[in-house]
């Protein structure tokens, strides 16, 4: 069942643990298909990187693409090619690609419109809770992302890859001195739901059409847009 406002707003006050009540504090949130409609965007880029290599590997690579998508595309670039391609890249072409893949994506990605009320929930939360952003895409270029935006200043700290979103989550932690209790993640993917579990910490999965077939199973709290919790509606 989706999430509903009332559900949502016991979120909020706060998270259950040991019976002790913990205010919520931080909020993390994916990027992709979370606060922006941009997981075609990226679809679209990895069939344009292969499509050199014929229908058939693009096909491979959307296939592999699909549940997999929360994955850094310095991984996913060297596994396409191994698997794949069985071509073992050097580190130097493997930051060349990414690079290509940059460049198909960011402008168009920046342009990409946000999650239905996604911005509003920002907006409304930037002065209660320590937002984050914690997302697949290299550092450097989700900052980039979230500057075109304009978005940026609403984020105590932003990650990206190479590291983990284990990792992310661990330095937000660390560096914020947050307990996981005091959090909850917001994401689309395995990833995202592996990386909340390993720390415990409340998660909220966004449905849309690009994973609805791989979590048509899930049991946990789920919300197809941000507008089902804008308290104020």
């Amino acid at each position: 069942m989706d999430l509903t406002v009332h559900q949502f707003e016991q979120l909020e006050l706060m998270n259950q643990k040991n019976n002790n009540k913990v205010l919520l504090k931080g909020i993390i949130f994916d990027f992709d298909g979370v606060i922006a409609e941009s997981v075609q965007i990226k679809n679209d880029a990895f069939a344009d990187l292969y499509s050199p290599f014929g229908n058939e590997v693009v096909k491979k690579v959307l296939s592999y693409e699909k549940n997999n998508h929360g994955i850094s595309r310095f991984k996913k670039i060297k596994y396409y090619h191994n698997s794949i391609l069985n071509v073992d890249l050097s580190e130097e072409k493997i930051m060349e690609l990414s690079t290509r893949f940059s460049e198909l994506v960011v402008d168009k990605v920046i342009e990409a419109p946000y999650v239905p009320g996604v911005l509003d929930y920002i907006h409304r939360s930037y002065d209660k809770y320590r937002l984050f952003v914690s997302s697949a895409t290299p550092t450097s270029e989700i900052k980039q992302i979230l500057a075109g935006k304009k978005i940026m200043n609403y984020f105590t700290a932003v990650y990206g890859s190479p590291e983990s979103k284990k990792n992310h989550i661990t330095d937000i932690c660390i560096k914020n001195n947050l307990k996981t209790e005091e959090l909850i993640f917001f994401g689309d993917s395995t990833s995202d739901i592996d990386a909340a579990k390993v720390h415990g910490i409340q998660f909220i999965l966004r449905i849309h059409k690009h994973n609805q077939t791989n979590f048509q199973g899930f049991i946990g709290q789920k919300i197809q847009n941000f507008i089902s919790l804008d308290t104020n509606t």
